[in-house]
């Protein structure tokens, strides 16, 4: 998981300075009403970040372990992440994933294989948990800086 861990963090360091170089007003743009701004894209970002970070907790404590989707359309309207300062955004964002990158490096590997069904999906290993966590954040980055080279291979494993 080191490599995952890693890759993570690259990531965090290409995204942070081009995030910061987008204005407040960008940022809070929506291209739609039913369409998130990029301040509610980083939101959700987060929110996937503190969902992610109790599951992967959670799974290295349990064999198997049911876990309930979010739902993230609520979350990110209850949070109104669209008022929220762009640049205290990017710092919060910035740093939960550097502690997920963190908890990703120093996973034990006999915990990788523990398993975890979430709204009756799966099972999925803590280890695919994991690098699915890392697809999930790069297809949303690419959303918002579309020209910056993060590319993902992310498929939503929770509305099959």
């Amino acid at each position: 998981m080191i490599e995952t861990a890693r890759h993570l963090k690259e990531i965090i360091n290409k995204a942070n300075p081009l995030l910061i170089a987008i204005k407040e007003k960008d940022a809070a743009f929506k291209p739609k009403s039913d369409k998130w701004s990029k301040k509610e894209i980083i939101g959700h970002l987060i929110d996937s970040a503190s969902n992610d970070n109790q599951k992967f907790v959670r799974l290295m404590q349990a064999e198997n372990l049911a876990f309930v989707k979010y739902d993230q359309e609520l979350w990110v309207a209850n949070q109104r992440y669209n008022k929220t300062d762009w640049l205290e955004l990017i710092n919060f964002w910035s740093l939960y994933n550097s502690h997920l990158a963190h908890i990703i490096e120093f996973t034990v590997a006999e915990k990788l294989q523990n398993k975890i069904t979430i709204n009756d999906i799966g099972p999925f290993t803590l280890e695919f948990i994991m690098k699915d966590y890392v697809e999930h954040l790069k297809h949303h980055l690419k959303a918002i800086l579309p020209d910056s080279g993060i590319d993902s291979k992310f498929e939503n494993i929770y509305n099959q």
